[in-house]
């Protein structure tokens, strides 16, 4: 169960958001909306937003720059997470990532099925660290985006939760680098 500790101090983070697609722009992104919209309401920092089309080089270069850049503690991108042709977007995260956050798509797929029920393995969602950075991929469609969020990124990206979360082991992520 999710607990927030009130007595905590809470932390925000820096988010930088990319929806993959080659049909959608600022003006129809609407899961890039439901993503912006719920990342500033829990009081964390929109670092940076774009769009991206469905293509290996194109993700690996936005997602290269943002893991070095200094302002970005996380990284989560909506679509091409399926299983189509021009689903690329976890080839593109596995060619960053140093470190695989298997739960992360393992629980994603288990709240999708209470909704979607088998359809679910259709979503190749997934989560990872690279140099640092936590990066997130979730489906393109606003539900998914909502799920995603509001069922576990809004509880591990906040440093307040209990029994533990993500946002606490940022300072640690580099340890081995030392």
């Amino acid at each position: 169960m999710s607990r927030i500790d009130e007595s905590a101090i809470f932390l925000p983070i820096r988010i930088a958001i990319a929806t993959i697609s080659d049909t959608r722009n600022l003006t129809n992104d609407t899961s890039g909306d439901t993503l912006a919209a719920r990342i500033s309401s829990a009081g964390h920092i929109l670092a940076a937003r774009t769009i991206i089309r469905d293509d290996v080089p194109a993700i690996t270069t936005q997602l290269r720059a943002w893991i070095a850049a200094p302002d970005v503690d996380v990284i989560i991108t909506t679509g091409g997470t399926g299983i189509t042709g021009r689903d690329v977007t976890p080839e593109a995260f596995k060619s960053v990532m140093e470190k695989e956050i298997e739960g992360f798509g393992e629980l994603f797929r288990w709240i999708s099925f209470s909704k979607i029920g088998t359809s679910t393995m259709q979503s190749r969602a997934l989560g990872g660290v690279a140099d640092g950075t936590y990066m997130f991929a979730l489906p393109g469609s606003t539900g998914a985006v909502k799920d995603g969020w509001d069922e576990i990124l809004k509880y591990q990206l906040d440093s307040r939760h209990r029994p533990c979360n993500l946002a606490e082991l940022l300072p640690r992520l580099k340890e081995h680098l030392k």
